[in-house]
């Protein structure tokens, strides 16, 4: 038997493809015939010797054979009569499911033009555990220059007492292995990673790999440094931005080797401390070549390493950084709003060859990225993005403020006023109008539903309304659907088609969703079903099928739903048999003024009446009221 291909592969195995601890991992093989012996699965640990080996089964025209990783680390596998072994990178779970919540460490004080500490830091931990996060991701913590340091709003000119931007590294007190003094002592860092892990957090750091005029790099080893026809060393510019206080490093000097290892130092220097998550700044303008060397050797020592690529860059570069072995990368989500484009790029990053390598790390904002339509939008918005967040995607991420509904930016452009960036700031994380308990709960259903802990398991669903995206998630007998009203200014309302036949429930069957948002349960028939969503009530509904079930015998009789019956088919009577078309326009008036918001999935639907009326359609010979309204002729 000749074995013509085996996946997941990545380039012919150039490159390892992605999974995690206990997650099964299934490898395919096609073959050139059907009639001789079984393909055979070779699989093992890098590190060992042995090859594990079983035969693998036939399933839809070919060969498919697992294995479960228990540990992280690098696995190799093959099949028997394939010439080439591929590798896939086991990472823990937290790479695929995990909820991130970014925050500047000295904007948690609470006396003003102070900065905050990492005791602040501290008592800000119950806070953000009770909204469900699971990793906490500071900006940069190190010593800050002040040559050319920014001052408020990325004015080009700081007063004595504004701290300058984190992200220009480094001063007299030291560089990347070094901590502002403002914010603690290194011990004071240690206690407060020790306080977060034992509430189950994971903290990440962003690393930039940049540094201040002020960096001790600048003056050990300015051949590290891009050099001016002048002499002089160049600071960082993206047109027309220009950052006088960051230079870039040169990732190609005479040295290399020495740069790369003290580069690689850093994050083992962290590492060590504590520090599993890395968020590693604008990746993309640094040599791909160094990234997939620095992941490598730090994988060897620390499998469990999370990269995150903060790369908002051409779509090639963001595919290139997750194939060299980022564990996590920033999307284009922010900026996607409509529903054709939202569908389009996630069926590209979830139901393609990407998923077996590039994880989407979902961020409703940014420091530097404040969306335009949370700056419209009002709560709604909020809500809504948060929403499409965290269940788009089994990883997400946030940036503290938003939990308030912090949309202050300036008029056109995507940058917050009075950012943290160069400022100092205190918040009232308790201010009327915030949304923390509406976070809360999406991170509990996360957490209580595995179909939403997964990231290749996502299917957009037909819908007849433009303005709404719904989807589902399915994990063995957990199934959840998804109905969002993308645009947060207006009610709209949707039929939304449930594949039965995915989910085993008979296309002529009355089955209960339960909403886990609102806590309702509404009783759905069949693969058509209704829904009304008024965004400044509930923007998204998140529906978890319960059962299926018989046609309900036992509610109570609506008295008020009978009387509504009895006009309803008079009316409808009337419209078939005369063909009056006033008659229609009454019949639609009418059930849309008294019946559809209670019978619709919707903040105001009624069970009671919602059983009674459609046992009375029923009795018609119609599915549901709905159903009788729709067939109504000239609707």
């Amino acid at each position: 038997m000749s074995i013509k291909s085996v996946f997941p592969d990545l380039e012919g195995g150039l490159y390892p493809v992605k999974s995690e601890v206990e997650k099964e991992f299934f490898i395919y093989c096609y073959t050139d015939s059907r009639n001789e012996k079984v393909p055979v699965l070779k699989y093992k640990k890098s590190t060992e010797k042995q090859w594990n080996k079983l035969s693998m089964t036939e399933q839809d025209g070919k060969y498919v054979g697992s294995f479960l990783p228990k540990t992280t680390g690098f696995y190799k596998y093959t099949v028997e009569g394939y010439d080439k072994i591929l590798e896939v990178i086991v990472e823990e779970k937290y790479a695929r499911f995990a909820a991130w919540y970014e925050l500047f460490p000295r904007s948690q004080g609470t006396i003003p033009n102070k900065s905050g500490t990492f005791a602040d830091c501290e008592k800000r931990l119950p806070d953000i555990k009770k909204m469900g996060f699971d990793v906490i991701f500071f900006t940069p913590i190190h010593p800050i220059g002040k040559s050319h340091r920014k001052g408020p709003n990325n004015s080009l000119l700081a007063g004595p007492n504004d701290p300058g931007c984190p992200w220009a590294i480094g001063n007299e007190n030291g560089g990347h292995k070094s901590i502002e003094p403002e914010l603690g002592s290194i011990n004071d860092f240690k206690h407060f990673v020790y306080e977060a892990k034992k509430m189950g957090f994971e903290i990440a750091l962003d690393i930039a790999y940049n540094c201040s005029p002020d960096h001790p790099y600048v003056k050990k080893h300015p051949e590290w440094f891009h050099k001016r026809a002048d002499g002089t060393i160049a600071y960082s510019e993206n047109p027309p931005k220009k950052y006088e206080d960051i230079y870039p490093l040169n990732f190609y000097p005479p040295n290399k080797k020495e740069l790369w290892d003290e580069l690689k130092s850093i994050i083992i220097f962290w590492r060590k401390l504590g520090i599993t998550h890395f968020r590693m700044d604008n990746p993309h303008t640094k040599p791909t070549e160094f990234w997939k060397w620095l992941i490598t050797e730090v994988k060897k020592e620390y499998p469990d390493t999370i990269f995150l690529a903060e790369a908002f860059t051409n779509y090639d570069k963001l595919e290139e950084l997750a194939r060299v072995g980022f564990s996590q990368s920033y999307t284009y989500f922010t900026w996607r709003n409509g529903k054709n484009e939202l569908i389009e790029y996630f069926i590209k990053l979830t139901n393609s060859y990407l998923k077996n390598f590039l994880r989407g790390n979902l961020f409703t904002n940014t420091p530097d990225i404040c969306p335009p339509i949370i700056q419209t939008g009002g709560k709604p918005a909020f809500k809504l993005r948060i929403a499409l967040a965290s269940t788009l995607s089994s990883v997400y991420g946030m940036y503290s403020g938003y939990e308030l509904c912090d949309g202050s930016s300036f008029p056109g452009t995507e940058n917050y006023v009075d950012s943290e960036k160069y400022q100092y700031k205190v918040w009232d994380w308790n201010r009327p109008g915030n949304i923390k308990n509406y976070i809360a709960i999406l991170n509990e259903i996360r957490h209580k539903n595995p179909a939403l802990q997964y990231y290749d398991n996502l299917k957009f669903l037909n819908s007849n309304n433009d303005n709404i995206l719904c989807y589902g998630k399915k994990y063995n007998d957990n199934i959840i659907l998804v109905a969002a009203n993308i645009n947060p200014y207006e009610t709209q309302e949707v039929r939304m088609t449930v594949p039965l036949e995915e989910y085993g429930i008979p296309s002529d069957s009355d089955y209960i969703v339960n909403e886990l948002i609102t806590g309702k349960n509404f009783l759905w028939h069949g693969r058509e079903n209704y829904i009304r969503i008024e965004p400044h009530k509930e923007p998204v509904y998140i529906f978890k099928i319960i059962t299926t079930v018989k046609a309900k015998q036992n509610f109570a009789i609506h008295e008020t739903a009978l009387v509504h019956s009895k006009i309803f088919f008079e009316m409808r009577e009337k419209v078939i048999k005369h063909n009056d078309v006033y008659a229609r326009r009454e019949l639609a008036e009418f059930f849309n003024n008294e019946i559809l918001w209670r019978v619709y999935t919707c903040e105001t639907f009624d069970e009671s009446y919602a059983c009674t009326i459609n046992n009375e359609a029923k009795k018609s010979g119609f599915q549901s009221i709905i159903h009788a309204y729709i067939t109504t002729p000239g609707h």
